[in-house]
């Protein structure tokens, strides 16, 4: 299996184990069997936590640079809509603006959303975060 594969079984890893918990529970109730209610509880508390945990390093579903290269080859419109040079920093509201329509339009998961947002409040200084609030509050 190459590294590339290997990553992107494992960024699913929580997915398909929560698939194959809800086969198996939902098959054992249709079967008959008793025991399908014990192992959905275990499934859902105990074994799929531990998988989330255990992959947690590869939650994101696509690297960053893929995702660039994904938005520039089957979104032209936009690609060619930015004018932005790689000299130009955007300000950090524009930058959480662009991040909450990209996921409003329904082009980032949850997943990668907040990672994406934890990564932008990381880099906002205090000064922006006490400008903004001052701008609210004039408004």
């Amino acid at each position: 299996m190459t590294g590339d594969s290997r990553g992107v079984l494992l960024s699913k890893a929580t997915d398909i184990t929560a698939l194959l918990i809800t086969g198996i529970w939902l098959s054992a109730l249709l079967l008959g069997f008793d025991w399908w209610l014990v192992f959905m509880l275990i499934g859902y508390i105990v074994i799929l936590p531990i998988v989330d945990m255990l992959t947690d390093g590869y939650s994101s579903s696509m690297p960053e640079e893929f995702e660039r290269t994904w938005e520039e080859t089957f979104n032209p419109k936009k690609s060619a809509d930015s004018t932005g040079t790689d000299d130009e920093t955007p300000s950090n509201r524009d930058a959480l603006n662009t991040l909450r329509d990209r996921y409003a339009r329904g082009e980032l998961t949850d997943e990668q959303f907040e990672r994406k947002l934890e990564r932008l409040l990381e880099t906002e200084s205090l000064e922006d975060i006490e400008d903004r609030v001052s701008e609210r509050e004039r408004a």
